[in-house]
């Protein structure tokens, strides 16, 4: 700081008198000054020991920023290390829920089908020349361990000397004996079978079989097995399918009529199902 001291006025008083006033002026300054820089050096020592006294107890409404934020950090825990109280008792959010269980277990699943089956059945040539339908469905019998006569299971179809009418009939008599319901009437109402039908067949003649029952065949006209044999039936015929290879696309058949006198072949599914047309199935 500095003092520079200007006279109001210009006086004629001589500068004898002038130097006095001058000289006390230099003395207030000189006071003034010195008195300035004590208390410049008093400031410092004060802030210190203010800071000192804030270090010293961070608790106190006078502290410092930081060190208010270390204290509250000491007295509150992070909240990601300590569980709220509304998630007090729950599972730790590490732990998965359990899954649901499966809709469907293992063991409730259905086997696949293999891709050839045969049943053990008993075989027996029709007895006369129109009990072919009680032959063939007695051999689907005998598939369930179930050994009926002939005669029984004609007077069950209703057999005449003009044969047994339809597949509703054997079908009809295979649950009566088999106290059952799984025999289900298929029909082919075309001069031919269609793909769809011919699919159809294989499937359920596959279904039986896996399930032990043995499916009986309506069938009408001629048809070549797979070793080249002739079957000719122009007025319908009933036979037994006993089994399945190829994945159910060809048929073991148990011919109670057979013309060739071995009583069994095998043919195409195909062929089956043509030979089947404008009639049905039991499966």
């Amino acid at each position: 700081m500095r003092y520079l001291y200007k006279s109001r006025h210009h006086s004629a008083v001589p500068s004898r008198f002038r130097a006095v006033p001058i000289a006390a002026a230099a003395a207030v300054l000189a006071v003034t000054v010195a008195v300035g820089v004590a208390v410049h050096a008093s400031v410092p020592a004060l802030l210190a020991d203010a800071q000192s006294l804030a270090s010293a107890e961070p608790a106190r409404s006078g502290a410092g920023p930081a060190a208010r934020e270390r204290h509250r950090t000491q007295a509150a825990p992070d909240a990601a290390a300590t569980p709220s109280k509304a998630a007090a008792g729950a599972a730790p959010s590490t732990t998965a829920a359990p899954a649901a269980p499966p809709a469907a277990t293992a063991s409730a699943t259905a086997p696949a089908a293999p891709a050839a089956k045969e049943l053990a059945y008993r075989f027996a040539w029709q007895e006369n020349y129109y009990f072919c339908g009680p032959a063939a469905t007695r051999i689907a019998l005998t598939a369930r361990s179930l050994y009926p006569s002939q005669s029984e299971v004609a007077q069950s179809l209703r057999t005449t000397v003009n044969g047994t009418d339809s597949a509703d009939d054997t079908t009809r008599s295979l649950n009566a004996y088999t106290k059952s319901s799984f025999y289900k009437s298929h029909y082919i109402t075309g001069q031919s079978a269609t793909q769809a039908e011919i699919d159809r067949m294989q499937s359920d003649i596959v279904n039986a079989i896996t399930n032990g029952y043995a499916v009986v065949a309506n069938i009408a006209g001629s048809t070549v097995d797979d070793k080249g044999g002739a079957h000719s039936y122009p007025g319908g015929h009933y036979l037994t399918v006993v089994g399945y290879s190829n994945g159910g696309r060809t048929v073991k058949i148990a011919d109670p009529a057979d013309a060739l006198g071995v009583g069994h072949y095998t043919l195409t599914t195909a062929k089956l199902a043509h030979w089947t047309a404008l009639r049905g199935y039991s499966a």
